[in-house]
């Protein structure tokens, strides 16, 4: 059983089965389109809200440090996926590359899991674009009745409207092509990051430098009744980590670490990009970087206009406008998170719907799903059943049940690529690499040993719900893919529709 479980899909294969004329996908991206959808998918909520609560809670105005060892962290997952994305050029992004290495389970289990990531991922961002939205309404005297204003403080029967609204409307614009998404994805990010850069230069005149004193406050043990905050390192070191100090801004780290949460989406967009191999390793590094300076510019900014123990979770840049007499930036913020948690929710729709119509292609989901649209090749039967499911879940659930976000999964991803990078070196020697991670096998394994520190850090019940779900696609699988893997059956369809023997490696 252990060859069926780990055969490999050659590479060639993988690219050979993006020609099939009824299961191929429109190649019409540009590196400046990656850059523009990682940017729209990284920049969210995280650097509206994150900078203050780790400020206040974690590192101070240190925090700056922490957005830069996530960051760090980031960035050596990226380079593996990008010397990945130019190699293989085809949807599914870490699924894809796993199998290709790995074996079979190891892609079905990490491709499972990127499905309810993006998934609950899509919804929570739904909910929390409703919020903005309503807040909006409300300023200019507009209410929503309660039946449709969310679950949230509702009586009785509930529905957020204007969270199922959003992601149907988004699921239409997706399945109308990607081009037309990459126009309006460039639109709301051009939105979004001008009111990031006038926060940035309207904030500097109101910097105080005796705010930046300390720069990093001295270290505190965290509070007794908080151990499960990170339990595997209290088990694994006998270790709780500490608020401030050093071990402060790494603590910091781990939880601004989901505010970058995104970049590894662009890949799954390889096989629509027109030239992968130059322009995959630029729109994911690319987008990485601009990223990470504007949280670093953001972080140093606000802490600088409000002393870090003042500082507001909720909405920390807002009030630290508010807080300097100027409450009008408070709306125009709060308009920007709004237009920019659009893009977080169709990107995060398209990576879900490109993973699963790859799984779907090579067997393991039922082949009806892998057939592109004959006039807009999209997938647009995956993405029209998964508009709808998440459509329904952002209404009808509310968004402290939503939060709890399955982001052990990209970290999971990140180690999975990382490794499989190594492994396909030594396996594939021969295969044309447009881009190579530098410092192999060093960058890789610092990429996974940076992915399972972060891991240790999270919550007992993400870990819950990670094997909860895992344990579903195992009974998935054997139930179901394991038999109907196009690898299990031997078969290999060019562009010419012509069956013939199978191009795996049993291993």
């Amino acid at each position: 059983m252990s060859n069926t479980l780990f055969r490999t899909k050659k590479v060639e294969q993988s690219i050979l089965d993006t020609e099939e004329p009824e299961h191929a996908l429109k190649k019409s991206l540009s590196a400046l389109d990656l850059t523009v959808f990682g940017v729209g998918v990284i920049i969210g909520t995280g650097i509206f809200v994150l900078t203050g609560t780790v400020a206040k809670n974690n590192a101070g105005p240190a925090v700056a440090l922490a957005f830069v060892a996530a960051g760090v962290a980031c960035a050596l997952a990226a380079l593996c996926y990008a010397e990945f994305a130019s190699t293989v050029p085809v949807a599914g992004s870490a699924y894809t590359f796993s199998y290709a290495s790995l074996g079979e389970l190891p892609a079905w289990i990490i491709g499972w899991d990127l499905v309810l990531e993006f998934a609950l991922g899509t919804a929570v961002v739904a909910v929390g674009w409703s919020g903005y939205i309503r807040s909006l309404l409300d300023n200019a005297g507009w209410q929503m009745p309660d039946a449709l204003g969310g679950r949230d403080g509702a009586e009785g029967f509930g529905f957020d409207i204007l969270a199922a609204l959003l992601v149907l409307v988004l699921t239409g614009i997706l399945v109308l092509g990607m081009k037309l998404s990459a126009r309006i994805t460039s639109l709301v990010v051009a939105i979004k990051v001008t009111v990031v850069l006038v926060v940035i230069v309207a904030g500097a005149f109101f910097i105080k430098t005796a705010n930046y004193d300390p720069f990093v406050p001295k270290a505190k043990p965290v509070e007794a009744g908080r151990s499960l905050d990170s339990p595997l390192i209290q088990l694994m070191f006998g270790w709780a980590p500490s608020n401030f100090g050093v071990m402060g801004i790494f603590t910091a780290a781990s939880v601004v670490f989901f505010a970058f949460i995104g970049f590894d989406i662009v890949a799954t967009a390889a096989e629509e990009t027109r030239n992968p191999q130059r322009d995959m390793p630029r729109g994911i590094l690319g987008s990485l970087l601009i990223c990470t300076v504007l949280y670093v510019a953001v972080s140093i900014v606000v802490t600088g206009m409000q002393n870090y123990t003042r500082l507001s979770v909720d909405a920390p840049l807002a009030d630290a406008f508010k807080e300097t007499g100027h409450p009008w930036f408070a709306g125009f913020i709060s308009f920007g998170a709004a237009v920019g948690l659009t893009t977080v929710c169709m990107i995060l729709l398209l990576g879900q719907t490109r993973v699963f119509f790859a799984m779907s292609r090579d067997g393991l989901l039922p082949r009806f799903f892998s057939r592109v649209h004959p006039r807009y090749k999209t997938p647009h039967r995956p993405t029209i059943l998964l508009g709808v499911v998440i459509a329904v879940v952002a209404g009808f659930t509310p968004l402290n049940e939503l939060a709890a976000l399955v982001n052990i999964g990209t970290l999971f991803a990140f180690v999975v690529v990382a490794i499989s990078v190594i492994i396909l070196r030594r396996t594939r020697p021969d295969l044309h690499r447009a881009f190579r991670t530098p410092w192999v096998p060093v960058v890789p394994i610092l990429s996974v040993c940076a992915s399972l520190w972060l891991m240790l850090n999270l919550p007992t019940e993400t870990w819950i719900r990670f094997g909860i779900w895992m344990a579903i696609g195992f009974v998935v699988y054997f139930a179901y893919g394991r038999t109907h893997s196009r690898l299990a059956r031997g078969e290999r369809t060019g562009p010419g529709g012509a069956v013939g023997p199978s191009g795996g490696d049993a291993r």
